[in-house]
């Protein structure tokens, strides 16, 4: 399945979920309408709420919160890709010049924090104490996995324990949120909403991982965003670790000294270094296992086209090239 078809069961909901979000951005301050409109529109592939709606409509929910859900986790990912491109100096995302680029550092941590509290405004008005307790606990793993991974940055000893940590707070985390809301709201049995759960952490880590082999091996065109990023920032992601585990001792002395200055001075080094140690394969074989056992989590759910997207966007997300 190509992204169109995955989004297709949801389509329209996915067009109110655009619309919501358009309506909730809306500030007496200007700046926040524009920074904050300008990070929204920038293309993104939307899967955290396709994956709300998603699990919603497999869950056979039929009201409309699920609509709010998916706005809250897109503005949750959105705030946190406004700090994240502040903590990393980051100049470009989805092919574009970062908010910040544009707008500076302090303008684009506050509409940040906007986004956040925005959040939780829309949470409170959707009234379940269920989604308040699954919310919270998740924005404060994401904190706790940006923390984390700046504590990462420039240590070429980062173990691949370590790097899994992070991403499974960092990044899983929301997209665990995001398949659980959809069996919450429609007020599935315990076991589906943790199946469902289950199903989002190994989905966003398997994301997370195929979009750290991509800063190795994709196009800027393609991915959107500098290659090499990582690895100017200093962070020691697995197809690093992996590099220094398996290659030569002077190679590893470089990816080392690499991660621990931080800059693109020995890019050509590296990258061959991550090729012939197999470290994109290897990468990519954990992706694809952490799918199929995303995908080994939905057979609970009745067939429909909303359970066949799911699976297509477990593939999806080790398959991309963007």
């Amino acid at each position: 399945m190509n992204i169109d078809q995955i989004r297709d069961p949801v389509a329209d909901d996915l067009q109110a979920v655009n619309a919501l979000i358009r309506r909730q951005l809306q500030s007496d301050v200007a700046l926040i309408n524009q920074l904050a409109g300008y990070i929204i529109d920038g293309g993104g592939k939307r899967l955290r709420p396709v994956t709300v709606l998603l699990a919603a409509q497999a869950c056979g929910y039929t009201g409309s919160r699920h609509i709010d859900a998916a706005a809250i986790i897109e503005f949750i990912h959105t705030a946190t890709l406004l700090h994240d491109d502040v903590v990393d100096e980051s100049s470009l995302r989805r092919g574009r010049e970062t908010a910040n680029a544009i707008w500076g550092n302090q303008a684009s941590v506050l509409v940040g924090d906007f986004l956040y509290s925005r959040s939780f405004q829309m949470m409170v008005d959707i009234g379940s104490m269920r989604v308040m307790d699954i919310m919270a606990d998740t924005t404060n793993t994401i904190a706790e996995g940006e923390v984390m991974q700046l504590l990462n940055c420039r240590d070429p000893d980062t173990s691949e324990e370590r790097y899994m940590a992070v991403i499974h707070r960092k990044t899983a985390k929301l997209f665990e949120a995001a398949a659980q809301l959809g069996a919450v709201l429609a007020g599935r049995p315990r076991e589906e909403e943790l199946a469902l759960a289950r199903y989002g952490l190994h989905l966003g880590t398997a994301f997370q991982l195929i979009d750290d082999m991509l800063d190795y091996s994709a196009s800027s065109a393609e991915l959107g965003k500098n290659i090499g990023d990582d690895l100017a920032e200093g962070k020691p992601t697995l197809p690093l670790i992996h590099a220094m585990r398996h290659g030569t001792p002077e190679e590893a002395g470089i990816i080392r000294a690499a991660i621990e200055r931080g800059g693109l001075e020995h890019i050509e080094v590296v990258t061959r270094t991550i090729e012939s140690t197999g470290a994109l394969d290897y990468t990519a074989r954990l992706a694809a296992k952490e799918s199929e056992r995303a995908i080994a989590d939905l057979p609970m759910l009745p067939n429909s086209p909303s359970r066949d997207a799911l699976v297509g966007l477990a593939r999806f997300a080790v398959n991309r090239r963007y």
